[in-house]
């Protein structure tokens, strides 16, 4: 195995920073996060036209054919600039459920608008209780109507398609086995959706209300979960890949203003504290990306191992994004608490990515039983 980027990976990588850089900066993420929608419709439509809305969707269905391995060195990007766009939700979410879930005919008929930004999905899957397992799902689903509500909707205000996961059987001692996928159009009668308040303004969020809405069965009745978990996995890769540019991003700040900020006639980054956070931020960013590129290998070979990379990723680039985010911070003093300065949305992001999918908590867990401990 070759864990080393080809050169055609280290130019899409360098061609996404700078489109980021140029159309998503600073002022583009603050003017965004204050809208209700969240993002821009030109920059998303600029984004399908450089293939990454089919990135990693197979050609067959409208998609341009790559791997997981080119789809986490966009999302890696994306965490740097902190995107605020709906990729995540559409492109990762309700891509790989309808992937991993449907028939030839169904893929055929929802991918090609995924891929070409038209369509924007979601996956609807967790409600009030907040549990990301088979337990919490209590929505109902009987005779192809839909009705209780989701909620912590990752773009579900937006969302033109929403996957919706729905118990259409009786729980049982295995309480998988009555879970079903629906597919949902976001204008169906009985659909009500509402933008929900939350802490990181750049991802936005929905609660969505069903009120027996009419929804078309994803794939087989009954066989929903298997799915699900697959995509829970898929989606840990590739919020741990967020998490990795993120975390660089502040290590990087960090790094520049401890190279500027004087005290007592030095620079800060002089000062043994200081060099001792940077080391520490520098370690967890490099195992960081140790852990979301392996995560992101299993997840392109369709490894049997991607359970348990998925789960052991997700829990250490939570920790170390967190911690980094901090500790950038602190590193800026009294600058780094004010509005103006950017180290409070990374922050936040690392907050919201933390609990997004199960903590760090939730994944050592996750990961102890799925080892067998």
């Amino acid at each position: 195995m070759n864990f080393a980027f080809s050169e055609e990976q280290d130019a899409l990588r360098d061609s996404a920073r700078r489109f980021l850089e140029d159309k998503c900066g600073s002022p583009v993420v603050r003017s965004l996060m204050e809208t209700e929608k969240g993002f821009d419709d030109a920059m998303w439509r600029q984004m399908a036209e450089l293939g990454w809305h089919g990135m990693a969707i197979p050609e067959e269905y409208g998609g341009v054919g790559y791997s997981w391995i080119e789809l986490i060195v966009l999302l890696e990007e994306m965490g740097r600039a902190l995107l605020p766009a709906p990729f995540f939700s559409s492109v990762v979410l309700a891509a790989n459920v309808i992937l991993n879930a449907g028939s030839a005919d169904q893929k055929k008929s929802l991918l090609p608008g995924i891929a070409s930004g038209e369509t924007i999905a979601t996956l609807a899957l967790t409600e009030a209780n907040g549990r990301w397992d088979v337990s919490g799902i209590e929505l109902r689903a009987s005779g192809g109507k839909l009705t209780g509500t989701k909620t912590f909707v990752l773009d579900g205000h937006v969302a033109d398609t929403l996957v919706v996961a729905a118990r259409d059987g009786e729980r049982g001692e295995d309480a998988r086995a009555g879970i079903s996928l629906y597919v949902v159009k976001a204008d169906a009668p009985g659909v009500t959706r509402r933008p929900l308040a939350t802490m990181d303004l750049t991802r936005k969020q929905a609660e969505i209300t069903f009120a027996e809405a009419p929804g078309e069965l994803l794939g087989e009745a009954g066989t929903g979960w298997a799915a699900v978990q697959k995509t829970l996995d898929q989606a840990c890769v590739a919020i741990a890949a967020e998490q990795v540019g993120g975390a660089q991003r502040c290590l990087d700040m960090s790094v520049a203003y401890a190279k500027v900020r004087v005290q007592f006639g030095r620079p800060i980054g002089s000062f043994q504290a200081i060099k001792h956070k940077c080391a520490d931020m520098l370690l967890e960013v490099e195992s960081s990306k140790s852990a979301a590129y392996y995560a992101a290998w299993a997840a392109a070979e369709d490894n049997d191992e991607l359970p348990v990379v998925s789960s052991l990723a997700k829990a250490y680039c939570s920790d170390a994004y967190f911690h980094c985010a901090a500790e950038n911070i602190q590193i800026h003093g009294g600058i780094g608490f004010t509005w103006e300065h950017d180290a409070h949305l990374y922050f936040k992001r690392a907050k919201t990515d933390e609990v997004l999918f199960g903590d760090a908590t939730y994944h050592r867990e996750l990961l102890a039983q799925r080892i067998g401990l």
